[in-house]
C-alpha cells in the first residue's frame, strides 16, 4: 500500500509567491523525483493556505526521504519561506 503525505502550511511574511514556487519547484525537479519509493508531487493553495501531496511507495520511502534530505540546502530554503511554526505533516495509507 501507498502513502499520502500531505503537508499543509503558510508562507512567512518576507516571502512573496514567485519567490515561493521558484523554491517549490526547485523541490520538486531536485529533490524528490529521484527518490526511492516517490511517486508524485504536487501544490495549492487558496488565500493564504497551501498544501502539498506527496505519493510514496510505502512509509518506510516517505521516513527515509524525511531522513536523507534533512539539512538539504534546497529543503532549508523551501522550509526557510514558511511561516514559522505553520508546517504541519501528516501521512495516510491508501486503501488500495
Amino acid at each position: 500500500m501507498s502513502v499520502v503525505e500531505v503537508s499543509t502550511f503558510r508562507l512567512s511574511a518576507g516571502t512573496d509567491v514567485p519567490s515561493f514556487l521558484a523554491l517549490d519547484k526547485r523541490v520538486q525537479n531536485e529533490l524528490v523525483p529521484n527518490q526511492p519509493g516517490f511517486m508524485r508531487r504536487t501544490t495549492a493553495h487558496r488565500d493564504d493556505d497551501w498544501l502539498v501531496v506527496t505519493l510514496w511507495g510505502s512509509e518506510e520511502a516517505a521516513v527515509a526521504f524525511a531522513e536523507a534530505s534533512a539539512g538539504d540546502p534546497v529543503r532549508t530554503a523551501f522550509e526557510g519561506s514558511l511561516a514559522p511554526g505553520s508546517l504541519a505533516t501528516k501521512r495516510y495509507t491508501t486503501l488500495d
